[in-house]
């Protein structure tokens, strides 16, 4: 008996060992970064690119956040001859665990957007200057509207992902619109949102695909999509490699926790921070996105109505890659000048 309870509790060690093994997340890979970089307080670094006009002499400083499986190198086709006529400096960063950018184990919205404005800082942008977030990135946005309001020139959320979880949605709209997405990204956001310290254990499992987007399912994209796909396949990035470098866990599944996790702010009762018109925000949805769901967008725009809504009605996910958009919204934003493409 006592062999037997020892060979018992050896077994259920090993178990719980080999169990505990596949849950818990490696630790970050090392990487170097060949891009400029700055050192932020904590001592993490943030790498990033310059685009457009040199900052000095930029009529309109704008800070491009990236979304999911994305990096400072994503392709954003604005002309070449709007970018001088308007004076546009850009700038695109690796966000935390992303690229060539140190990870940050407290990530969360807050520390994202202080991201932000440190990296503003450091690179002389001003005391104000534009965010413009895209898909999971614009949690970032939301954050800047919440923790640096004072610091935003503008604001423009491209098809910015919708948290289920919001306390402002209907039950039933909200509960509606999550059952039309793929069952595999139900059980995603599920674990990502009730239970985060299983998330390495559910997306790295082998049984079965987990996420739609990492899989590349062409479920996920609309016609549209599809030929903007095929036209940004012309445009190699050779640094693509370098986007998840650092491990899956830090790049991919914190977005997943943090965009999805539970908020401490709710972004439906945040208050216009621009109450003479001195600056605006914006969000540009495509109708026929099947990643984030028009109707719960709209939604969010009737709670916010300081915040302009556009949206195109045969666009898909990827709307901020076709350059005739592009340029739209980089107008819109800037010059507050209503799109004749929506």
């Amino acid at each position: 008996m006592l062999l037997e309870a020892i060979g018992a509790a050896f077994v259920g060690f090993v178990v719980i060992m080999a169990y505990y093994g596949a849950v818990r997340p490696p630790p970050p890979k090392p990487c170097r970064s060949d891009s400029p970089t700055i050192r932020l307080r904590d001592g993490r670094r943030l790498a990033y690119k310059d685009r457009g006009v040199p900052r000095e002499t930029a009529n309109y400083k704008v800070i491009i956040v990236h979304g999911f499986d994305s990096s400072k190198d994503i392709y954003i086709p604005v002309s070449q001859e709007q970018i001088e006529e308007l004076g546009i400096s850009i700038v695109t960063f690796d966000r935390a665990g992303y690229g060539e950018s140190d990870p940050n184990p407290n990530r969360s919205r807050k520390s994202e957007a202080f991201d932000v404005q440190e990296l503003a800082d450091q690179l002389n942008l001003g005391p104000k200057f534009y965010v413009l977030g895209i898909s999971i990135g614009a949690y970032i946005t939301w954050a800047c509207l919440k923790y640096i309001p004072h610091r935003l020139a503008g604001a423009a959320l491209i098809v910015p992902v919708i948290n289920y979880w919001w306390p402002s949605f209907p039950p039933e709209l909200c509960s509606e619109e999550f059952k039309k997405q793929p069952k595999k990204d139900q059980w995603k956001l599920r674990i990502a949102h009730y239970a985060p310290g299983f998330l390495y254990w559910w997306m790295s499992q082998k049984w079965f695909s987990s996420c739609s987007i990492m899989a590349r399912d062409p479920v996920i994209f609309s016609r549209r999509d599809f030929e903007i796909l095929k036209k940004m396949l012309q445009v190699p990035n050779p640094n693509e490699n370098k986007i998840r470098q650092q491990g899956e866990y830090e790049s991919l599944y914190r977005d997943l926790m943090v965009g999805f996790g539970k908020w401490e702010f709710n972004p439906m009762e945040l208050k216009n921070p621009w109450p003479q018109d001195e600056g605006g925000a914006q969000i540009w949805q495509g109708y026929e996105d099947k990643l984030v769901p028009s109707q719960l967008q709209r939604f969010v725009a009737k709670k916010l109505p300081w915040i302009k809504y556009y949206e195109v009605p045969d666009g898909g996910h990827l709307i901020i890659h076709d350059p005739t958009l592009c340029n739209a919204i980089f107008r819109a934003l800037l010059l507050k000048q209503e799109p004749t493409i929506v």
